[in-house]
């Protein structure tokens, strides 16, 4: 058995909790095959996202072992992407500034994987910590000079830091690691722990209104176990002795929030406004969720139907972005080596490996150029400018390019 089916709600406990949206059994994301692999069983799950009408979480039911998901050859290094590297580098910057931080401070950063944002602290003569369960990322990190742990950060772990004389922390971050903890709550309180009663947590997660709005489907995976609105992250910090006091949303990732949280309840403008417009909207309510599922079968039809048209026409296409989110929409609507070439991806740690359930081979993207397939869908849509000028020169040669999500397009250039 490689997964648990929760039944309560993972951050207040209700029992009443209601499905949305079933994506099927599919393969694990980042669960990427080497050659020798590929005439092996893989590891499925169900995927079934659901709303819990106590706190209004929106959260996936079933529990993948972090182990499984995290402690093998974890691919994803968050250096590989300039347009995130130059985002956290200013949130790093600005934070400084901020907390006014210096050689007596301490920076603590929960999944730090490569070391992309404690980096520019370090720069800064700020003192960091990164804790990161995945092997290879934190192989990078250590090279790279960045003091890293391998390790979950849990509540135990943010005990331990302490006995051994380690914080407290001027600042905690935790960017985009929320929404993949089994322990929520265990998380949170860790952070309370470890964290000066003056001090600042900065957490960045998805926000969910983006992702119904923008039938963001493929950003549900099975390490995506959460998925957060303002209201329902308020009530997680409050029942663990913290406050969100401040909040910005941001493009990251298809919309983000960029949350400011604290030991002392000072909540900002923004905080109140986003209350409000959440509970204006429904979003604190199961009907806002009830049209998702009908729109995502709909956006199944229209992409499939514009590849097999192409298809007709003898176009060859292939995909770009080998992301956990291509893993998602290629299972669930059934795309597969019928209809794809193959993967183009700039990680070379994710190149001559396959994705998991179809077995597209991942290749560099200069294969892109030697080849010049017709069409490149762009599965990492939520870097879809930067990867459009990545690849000017496969436009120039006419090559053209697909965005699957809102709304399926073919596009000569970056998108408007």
């Amino acid at each position: 058995m490689t997964y648990t089916v929760e039944k309560c709600c993972r951050s207040c406990g209700a029992i009443n909790v209601e499905d949305i949206l079933f994506l099927g059994d599919t393969p694990l994301a980042d669960r990427l095959l080497e050659t020798e692999e590929q005439g092996q069983s893989e590891i499925y799950a169900p995927l079934t996202l659901a709303f819990c009408k106590s706190c209004s979480l929106v959260q996936i039911r079933e529990t993948v072992p972090p182990e499984v998901l995290f402690g093998g050859a974890y691919p994803y290094f968050s250096s590989v992407s300039p347009s995130l590297l130059k985002h956290f580098r200013q949130s790093a910057e600005s934070i400084a500034r901020q907390c006014a931080l210096g050689p007596d401070s301490l920076v603590i950063e929960a999944a730090s994987n490569d070391g992309y944002m404690l980096r520019r602290f370090m720069e800064l003569g700020v003192p960091v910590l990164g804790v990161d369960p995945a092997r290879d990322p934190v192989r990078s990190a250590m090279k790279a000079g960045v003091p890293t742990r391998h390790d979950f950060f849990t509540r135990a772990f943010a005990k331990k830091l302490l006995a051994e004389g380690v914080g407290p922390a001027d600042v905690f971050l935790a960017n985009n690691v929320l929404a993949h903890v089994a322990d929520l709550n265990g998380f949170v309180a860790g952070i309370r722990s470890v964290l000066k009663d003056d001090g600042l947590a900065v957490i960045e997660a998805p926000y969910v209104a983006d992702l119904i709005d923008g039938c963001e489907f493929d950003t549900i995976y099975h390490q995506h176990l959460c998925y957060f609105s303002v209201s329902a992250l308020d009530t997680l910090f409050r029942n663990n002795g913290l406050y969100l006091n401040d909040v910005e949303r941001t493009s990251v990732h298809g919309g983000s929030l960029r949350l400011f949280v604290g030991c002392q309840e000072a909540p900002s403008v923004s905080v109140e406004q986003l209350l409000a417009d959440e509970d204006t909207r429904g979003i604190t309510r199961p009907d806002y969720y009830k049209d998702f599922a009908v729109r995502v079968l709909a956006l199944k039809g229209k992409l499939n139907e514009l590849l097999a048209d192409l298809k007709k026409r003898n176009m060859r296409i292939a995909g770009y972005g080998a992301a956990a989110k291509a893993c998602t929409l290629l299972n669930y609507f059934g795309i597969d080596r019928d209809t794809l070439d193959f993967v183009a991806d700039r990680n070379t740690f994710k190149q001559g490996r396959y994705m998991g359930g179809n077995h597209l081979p991942i290749v560099s993207a200069d294969k892109l150029l030697a080849e010049m397939p017709d069409y490149v869908l762009i599965l990492a849509w939520n870097f879809a400018e930067e990867i459009m000028e990545d690849l000017t020169e496969y436009q120039q040669k006419g090559g053209q390019f697909i965005i699957p999500i809102p709304e399926p397009g073919i596009y000569l250039g970056h998108p408007k």
